[in-house]
């Protein structure tokens, strides 16, 4: 079997901030790796560092030490080659949906008319034809975060980071919306890294999942999920879907009600 091509590692990183009685470690020797079409979630205790672990990677903020191998070459970021999608849609809300699709292609200089047709394809394919000219406070949620996938997608970038992106839905968007990520990702052939506190969601997503530790969060362990189900939702129905999932729960010390 041959083994999967390693597209980043992460390697002994540390990171404190400066708190009121000195500095507070929030990661401590922090290793992983992800490979080329990977879909790995990061899981971790409330507070653990796991939105610092992305601001390190796109390159917001530096690490105390430690290094990142992008394809075979070490790296002081990954910026200009992630997509970075939030909780937040962040939709500027004097642009329509095709102006907050178009803002990236716009500031890379894009040919307009090439970059409108592009973006036109990425609507229609993703359920929004129809919607080109509508603002962003006239969106339901689920729609607004179909605009920033979108946003995200058409910048063809190397890694999409997910920092919780679907938390703030109600649970059947959250469901449809894991499934246009899963189609997306195939189609477009990206690597995703998740941040989640939804293990429902790591299991029925990922190919890996990463538990981190407490503060300061070091990596705890990796599980392999090994379902081959169509869909997110298929997932949840699979015969290994609970066993992973009572696992994970496990590693984070959350009690799940046992059946007799």
């Amino acid at each position: 079997m041959k083994s999967a091509k390693v597209q980043l590692s992460v390697r002994s990183v540390r990171k404190s901030f400066s708190g009121k009685s000195g500095q507070v470690p929030v990661l401590e020797d922090l290793s992983f790796d992800i490979n080329e079409s990977d879909f790995v979630s990061i899981i971790g205790p409330s507070g653990c560092g796991k939105t610092t672990i992305f601001n390190i990677i796109a390159g917001l903020i530096e690490p105390d030490s430690g290094m990142m191998i992008f394809r075979g070459e070490e790296v002081d970021s990954l910026r200009g080659r992630v997509g970075y999608m939030m909780q937040k849609d962040l939709l500027f809300p004097w642009r329509t949906v095709l102006g907050n699709v178009l803002l990236g292609l716009e500031t890379r200089g894009v040919d307009s008319r090439k970059a409108e047709e592009k973006a036109r394809e990425y609507l229609d394919r993703f359920g929004l034809a129809g919607f080109e000219n509508a603002y962003p406070k006239t969106l339901s949620g689920g729609m607004r975060q179909r605009v920033a996938l979108i946003r995200t997608l058409i910048m063809d970038p190397d890694i999409l980071l997910l920092d919780e992106p679907f938390s703030a839905l109600d649970y059947q968007t959250r469901l449809y919306l894991e499934g246009v990520l899963k189609d997306a990702v195939q189609t477009y052939n990206k690597t995703v890294i998740l941040v989640t506190h939804d293990i429902d969601e790591a299991v029925a997503l990922s190919k890996r999942v990463v538990v981190l530790s407490g503060r300061p969060a070091r990596v705890k362990v990796v599980h392999d999920i090994d379902i081959s189900a169509t869909s997110p939702i298929a997932a949840r129905s699979d015969s290994q879907f609970s066993g992973y999932f009572h696992t994970l729960c496990s590693e984070l010390d959350i009690q799940t009600e046992k059946t007799a």
